[in-house]
């Protein structure tokens, strides 16, 4: 793709569309969901992000591998384990928004407007 660099890529005409649908594709997927939650703080192994999420380290390490291939997760080498982290800011971001939209769609006030400095902060309803 050789995108001009300057033009805005949020408009509806915008070339990334296909690529944000495939990005919702993979976060369509609680075990994915909750790995992301998991490492929103930091890295992690297979194993802990299994018991985290509550899945066999066998299904987590699928999932893992689809998510490192969409670029969600990259791994570092610590001896002989393998730590998995977020790639970047944003598909943490993008969990912390569904679950405030999911909040939202409850009715009344979400808990994230109740807690400031709790990642509502910022968050306009």
């Amino acid at each position: 793709m050789n995108a001009d660099t300057n033009e805005c890529s949020l408009g509806a005409d915008s070339q990334y569309v296909e690529l944000a649908v495939e990005v919702f594709s993979m976060l369509a997927d609680g075990t994915r969901v909750r790995i992301i939650l998991a490492l929103r703080d930091g890295e992690m192994a297979v194993g802990a992000l299994a018991d985290v999420v509550g899945k066999s380290p066998a299904a987590v390490s699928q999932h893992l591998a689809k998510m490192r291939l969409a670029r969600m997760v990259s791994t570092r080498q610590d001896g002989t384990r393998v730590l998995y982290r977020l790639e970047n800011e944003h598909a943490r971001q993008l969990v912390a928004d569904a679950i405030f939209q999911a909040e939202h769609a409850l009715g009344g006030e979400p808990a994230h407007h109740r807690l400031p400095g709790k990642g509502g902060e910022g968050h306009a309803s």
